[in-house]
């Protein structure tokens, strides 16, 4: 059994093994590859992602970044294609084929099929004299040395590079698109992320109560605002517009240096630049004000008027923090 420090040295080992493979596909980016980039972007089909083994695992995986930015594409196994699949393939999709030799049955047998359909055909694959090479229309190099398995034949850097050229195409199809993050929203609608990109100030102000005091409010109408209302604060107004905020924390302050705060009103103890936000901001920036000021509560507002109060609590329990 391997001793704490040889399992260390092992997981290093490989993880350095992997990356300086990686460094050296970028050797393999040509002018080959943006001709591919922009085949696949001015085709009026899908991207058909195709292998068996490891490489149809790691086809899954970039099928799953190419539909999440803006690629429409389908996985197709390889050995189920030969068996019936291959109808998925219609007349202007492209195909990718991954295998790392090249030459595996079910994919030398999958070629013909493919070249006889006059489907352009992209090849991800690590032996450059491979039947898939020799056949594909562009070929994307995905050569190592060796892999990180001690015995060299478990596929693990031969399959990592060829999610790495997954996603080097990926990225160069989200930038030829044009691809923003609004985008990219309307494809992660759920989730903690999907939040992150959809979710408004206003959505967060549906439940929250909307604390609110005058100028001229006694300090004992203060604390039952701020009590009731359960935010810790309360926006002080004069015609429905924002000009000061009182937080539990001015209270405490107060109450510490004031003997007699009978005749103190809101406007005596307020202060007068209040951090505010719209109620068409991204929730998403609502956090970050309230991390760069270090407050846990904004005021919300919209043209001009005050309209409620969100909190760092709000944006907990919507996953956003």
């Amino acid at each position: 059994m391997n001793s704490k420090k040889a399992t260390v040295s092992l997981a290093k080992q490989t993880i350095i093994d992997e990356s300086l493979a990686i460094s050296k596909l970028a050797d393999f980016v040509n002018d080959s590859f943006a001709e591919a980039v922009e085949l696949i972007y001015n085709s009026r089909g899908r991207v058909i992602i195709t292998g068996i083994g490891k490489s149809a695992i790691i086809a899954n995986k970039i099928v799953a970044t190419l539909n999440s930015t803006g690629t429409p594409s389908v996985f197709m196994h390889a050995a189920d294609a030969i068996h019936g699949d291959l109808g998925l393939v219609l007349k202007d999709d492209v195909v990718i084929c991954i295998s790392k030799s090249g030459n595996t049955p079910e994919i030398k047998v999958l070629i013909p099929l493919l070249k006889n359909a006059k489907n352009t055909l992209i090849a991800i694959t690590g032996n450059m004299k491979s039947m898939l090479a020799e056949q594909a229309d562009y070929v994307f190099n995905s050569y190592v040395e060796k892999e990180a398995c001690p015995n060299n034949l478990a596929p693990t850097t031969s399959t990592t590079a060829q999610l790495v050229i997954g996603d080097a195409l990926a990225v160069c199809l989200l930038d030829i698109r044009g691809f923003s993050s609004d985008d990219f929203a309307k494809y992660h609608p759920g989730g903690a992320l999907g939040k992150k990109l959809f979710l408004r100030v206003k959505d967060l102000l549906a439940f929250n109560e909307k604390p609110e005091v005058s100028l001229n409010s006694s300090i004992k109408d203060v604390i039952i605002e701020i009590s009731k209302k359960r935010l810790g604060v309360t926006a002080v107004t004069e015609n429905d517009e924002i000009v000061g905020i009182i937080t539990d924390g001015d209270l405490r302050r107060m109450l510490a240096n004031t003997e007699d705060f009978s005749k103190l009103y809101a406007k005596d103890i307020m202060s007068q630049t209040p951090k505010t936000i719209a109620v068409s901001a991204m929730a998403i920036q609502a956090m970050e004000l309230m991390e760069t000021n270090e407050i846990s509560q904004l005021l919300v507002q919209h043209n001009g008027r005050y309209v409620g109060v969100v909190h760092i609590h709000d944006l907990i329990k919507e996953g956003i923090i």
